[in-house]
């Protein structure tokens, strides 16, 4: 692993990116954004999260590392999930296709109780099938407990993006595990969900279901959920064919997989305010920051910067460095991303294809 934190200064336009020696201000595409590379050479990072001081904290979903990166950008690992089967029965981060260690959160009141908690895909005794998707906590250098587990589980659509939301409660978001779509419409299953569970694992007061953690249902695999100042919730949803999704989450919402995919005229299902081509974005990991949505996107390559309204999409970054599988807003305003460019045989998959400094960890300054 490389690291630095060598500044590229670049002049963003809706169509790509052109390098030069010095930034301007704009309006609209046109928009002057600085990119610096904080670090590179890791191995398909996933989820990220920040420490008070604004370290981050970042897993790399094939190996079980969560590493720690400083805004100057030195990269420490600050634990390891184990990937082989532990002795004392527990779980292991099973790391085929999509699945592994995935999402990761800080407690919002880490200065007092120094929780951390991570997502990932488990098994228990044979390494080539999952066991379940699974959230634990830990303090760093610590044993994981788990707090939620059950989430089905497989190679694919494993959803995986957990956060804090303004209400304390922790945010789960889940998919259909691409063989059992039926499950997203499924109230007994906590797979193509978003679900609201309390620091501890338990369904969250308040939840719309009895005794159960389900927020919303109907998803196929939401990889991105965020909140704007007011409180209302995001997420960013993979689609099949035909259309990816942006949407407003309310409780108790159905959000029509597998029987919608898009926008649809059923009225129990809830219609996305803004979708996409899934060979323009495949949208992961979103951010709001301001009054806007920074969307990074898989396939399409690029950053998209749209209205909290779903309208006035901006295409930023496009294919300057290559697929996007995260984007976080960093206590000091800025927003870090992680590319997902080793994510795939080299291409040959219809998925990353690396350069020599990839994976790495970028930082813009809208």
């Amino acid at each position: 692993m490389r690291h630095h934190a060598a500044t590229l200064v670049t002049t963003v336009l809706a169509a790509g990116l052109l390098t030069g020696c010095a930034s301007h201000r704009g309006n609209g595409a046109d928009a002057a954004t600085t990119v610096d590379t904080i670090a590179t050479g890791l191995q398909v990072p996933w989820g990220i999260a920040f420490l008070p001081d604004g370290t981050a904290l970042v897993t790399e979903r094939p190996t079980g590392r969560i590493l720690s990166v400083s805004p100057t950008g030195t990269v420490t690992e600050a634990q390891r999930l184990p990937v082989s089967a532990p002795t004392d029965g527990g779980a292991a981060v099973y790391t085929r296709g999509e699945a592994g260690l995935l999402g990761i959160a800080v407690s919002p009141h880490y200065a007092a109780d120094h929780w951390v908690y991570a997502y990932y895909t488990s098994y228990t005794t044979d390494p080539g099938r999952a066991t379940d998707n699974r959230v634990v906590r830990f303090r760093l250098g610590g044993s994981p407990q788990p707090i939620l587990t059950g989430i089905p589980a497989d190679d694919f659509h494993d959803g995986g993006r957990i956060a804090f939301g303004p209400d304390g409660m922790l945010y789960v978001s889940t998919g259909e595990t691409y063989y059992h779509r039926e499950i997203a419409q499924d109230l007994t299953s906590l797979g193509g969900k978003i679900l609201r569970v309390t620091p501890d694992g338990r369904p969250a007061p308040g939840n719309p279901f009895p005794n159960s953690p389900v927020w919303s249902l109907g998803h196929r695999n939401v990889q991105g959920i965020a909140w704007d100042s007011t409180g209302r919730m995001y997420a960013s949803e993979l689609g099949e064919d035909r259309f990816d999704e942006l949407n407003v989450i309310r409780a108790g919402g159905n959000y029509g997989w597998p029987v919608v995919e898009g926008r649809g005229d059923d009225p129990r299902y809830t219609n996305p305010i803004a979708t996409w081509k899934p060979a323009d974005a495949s949208p992961s990991g979103i951010a709001i920051t301001g009054d806007h949505i920074y969307i990074a996107c898989l396939r399409g390559q690029r950053l998209y910067r749209v209205d909290l309204d779903g309208r006035n999409a901006q295409a930023l970054l496009v294919r300057a460095f290559g697929r996007l599988r995260a984007v976080a807003l960093a206590p000091d305003g800025s927003l870090w991303i992680l590319t997902s460019n080793r994510d795939g045989r080299g291409g040959t998959d219809g998925r990353g294809s690396p350069r020599p400094e990839d994976d790495q960890v970028l930082r813009l300054r809208p």
